[in-house]
Parts: C-alpha cells; sequence; structure tokens
C-alpha cells in the first residue's frame, strides 16, 4: 500500500521543520512546499525570503524531503494585502494573519498540494482537527501560550478535512528539543513576528508607502486640542507608545491627569483622533460588540449561547453571550472588555472547541 502523501508548507522556521520530521515519522511520504508571497523590496533587510529558502532547503536535506517553491505573490496582494490597505485607509486595524491563512495557506496552498497529487496538507500552526460525527472540529493546541486557533477560525469544513496540524499535541519547549537532536540549521533561529510575508518592518514608514493620509487633530473626550496625529491609519485604539503626546500633562480629570495617554477612538469623517488618561478610562471599554463578515468552522453559526470569545489574539477567553446569524453576531460580555478594535478578529469558543468568528465593526459600553 503507497503511503498517504502530505504536502507541508516549509518557512524555513523551527515550527514547520520539526512538523515535517514528525510527519516523516508517522509514515507519511513528505514534500516541502516554500511560498514566496511578497516581492516588493525583497532585498532589504526586513524580509527575509531568501534566508527563510535557504534555511528550508537545509532542512530539507537533512530530512531526506523534497522540497520545492511557488510564487503566490499576485495572489497575496490581490486577497490579503489589498484588503489590509483598504481597512487601514478607513481607520481601522486589520488582522492579516487571518486573512493570510484563510486565502492564501488554506487556499492557494491546498489548491496547489492538490494538484500534486497531496492526500493532505500541513503547516507549523499551534492547533488540532477533531473528527466528531463526520464533522471537523477546530480545536486549540495543547501548548496553551502557543494556540494559534485564533488566526484559523476562518477556515471551513473542507479545508480542515485535508489539513494536518503536527504541533498540536506538543509543547513548544519540546519542538526546540527536537529540533536541536535532530542538529537542525535552523535550531536556534528566532521566531518571526512582523506581518504574514511582509516579515518585520518599521511599521508606519512602510504604511507611507501605500496610504494617503492627512494630518489632523487629537482631541480629549471633552474636546480639548491637544496635539496633531500623522495620519488616523497609523494609530490604534489602546496605543500607548508612539502617539506624540509623552510629555504633556492634562488639567486634572476624574480619571487621574497624571497617568498615560491611550488612543481611544477614531472619528474618520472628521479626521479626528481622541486621547484619553488612564488605562481604564471608560472610552477604552466595551460590554459588547457586534462584528460582520463571519465565518463558522461547521458551516452554520452557533446557537444563541453562553460561549467565550477573544478580541485580540493575546488575550484569555472571556465570557460572553452570542447571538446572531451566518453573516453577522453581537457579543455581550459579562466582563467590560478593553479596547475592542474594529477591524481586528471576535473569535468564539466552546471550551477548546474554535468556533468561528467575524471582524469587529463597532462596539459600546
Amino acid at each position: 500500500m503507497s503511503k498517504k502523501r502530505v504536502v507541508i508548507g516549509m518557512s524555513g522556521g523551527v515550527d514547520s521543520s520539526v512538523s515535517a520530521w514528525l510527519l516523516k515519522e508517522q509514515g507519511y511520504e513528505v514534500i516541502g512546499l516554500f511560498m514566496k508571497n511578497w516581492e516588493d523590496d525583497d532585498d532589504s533587510e526586513y524580509c527575509s525570503t531568501r534566508e527563510d529558502w535557504i534555511d528550508a532547503v537545509s532542512v530539507a536535506d537533512v530530512l531526506g524531503i523534497d522540497i520545492e517553491a511557488v510564487n503566490f505573490a499576485a495572489e497575496y496582494k490581490d486577497r490579503v494585502f489589498a484588503e489590509f490597505l483598504r481597512e487601514y485607509q478607513a481607520g481601522r486595524t486589520p488582522n492579516p494573519d487571518v486573512l493570510c491563512n484563510a486565502e492564501i495557506k488554506f487556499k492557494a496552498f491546498l489548491d496547489h498540494a492538490m494538484k500534486l497529487g497531496a492526500d493532505y496538507i500541513a503547516t507549523g500552526h499551534y492547533a488540532r482537527v477533531r473528527e466528531v460525527n463526520d464533522e471537523f472540529q477546530l480545536l486549540k493546541a495543547l501548548d496553551a501560550s502557543k494556540d494559534q486557533s485564533y488566526f484559523l477560525h476562518r477556515l471551513n469544513q473542507a479545508q480542515l478535512a485535508n489539513t494536518l496540524f503536527p504541533l498540536g499535541e506538543i509543547q513548544k519547549t519540546e519542538v526546540r528539543k527536537i529540533a536541536e537532536q535532530l542538529q537542525l540549521p535552523n535550531a536556534k533561529k528566532k521566531d518571526s513576528t512582523g506581518i504574514c510575508f511582509i516579515g518585520e518592518r518599521p511599521f508606519r514608514e512602510f504604511l507611507n508607502r501605500y496610504l494617503s493620509y492627512q494630518k489632523g487633530d487629537m482631541k480629549t473626550p471633552e474636546g480639548e486640542l491637544i496635539g496633531q496625529h500623522v495620519g488616523l491609519s497609523f494609530y490604534t485604539l489602546g496605543q500607548r507608545k508612539g502617539i506624540g503626546i509623552g510629555g504633556i500633562k492634562s488639567h486634572q480629570n476624574a480619571y487621574g491627569s497624571s497617568d498615560a495617554w491611550y488612543v481611544a477612538r477614531k472619528d474618520v469623517e472628521k479626521n479626528t483622533l481622541y486621547v484619553v488618561q488612564g488605562h481604564d478610562h471608560p472610552w477604552l471599554l466595551s460590554s459588547s460588540l457586534e462584528a460582520a463578515q463571519a465565518s463558522w468552522v461547521a458551516g452554520h453559526a452557533p446557537a444563541s449561547a453562553k460561549l467565550s470569545a477573544k478580541t485580540r489574539y493575546r488575550q484569555p477567553d472571556m465570557a460572553c453571550h452570542f447571538s446572531g446569524d451566518h453573516a453577522q453576531f453581537e457579543l455581550s460580555f459579562d466582563q467590560a472588555q478593553w479596547a475592542v478594535t474594529p477591524g481586528q478578529s471576535a473569535v468564539l469558543y466552546d471550551g477548546d472547541i474554535c468556533l468561528g468568528g467575524g471582524i469587529i465593526n463597532s462596539s459600546s459600553m
């Protein structure tokens, strides 16, 4: 009987490298696929595609598997980056990793892998897939500190049916240990952060190249003018650093005047940025939110119920009440949420099961 073929996305990082080894150990025929999805200024110091490709090829050589490179730069620009810029131009703060997974890693990549005769695709994400009564569930990884189900919540039944996540049951510390034991060339390589496939770069300078923007007033909730912003796109709700008013102290207010300043609201029509003092200022707290562009792992919305949700990636699950349908939903929280940000994803959970989510449109106290 021939082995099942798995095409794994290899980024040159330690997670996908160890995933490839695990799959080989489990008896699969493993083929590596390196995705090149960004071409603008790729020779710059911020985009390490060439280094990553060398690392991926070196690992494939150690593991004894074939690897090929595929270029999805056109698809990335059309499906991910264009939307990313549209959202920023509208004063929202998108999450490119969510879109990138849905449109590139589990769509363009999946399609390409199937043409290579793959039975499955695999990635180095920390998440799990479980089949229950002919339905595929997306589960959190066992390593809670690395769980990436938040970024994968837009995956559907067809995608999950063909996907393996070898790291779902493993601790990150164990992944590093395996890489060192195998003497992989990237065993000590640091994890990448930054924008999906674009890399780590000075963000404001990067957006400057693509967005039109104009300076405008920066005000307090009371309407006091305290400065100028450099363009609404360059700020996100809850931002504390880089606002440009660090040394200013407001007159005494009810929330304590000596506290740090935070970005609290954007008025796109009036091109005004509102800032507040104090981490717990009421303008930074929301007890409910509305989200649209919903996507459900099971193919349908959950029944209205008490569930939990994340409104940003690095956040504990928060108890909430869900009501909605296949396209949009509302969440009301038992405990007010901090800096709920339009453009980010609100992702629903029932225990360890990731149900899906949507893009936050608005929030209120």
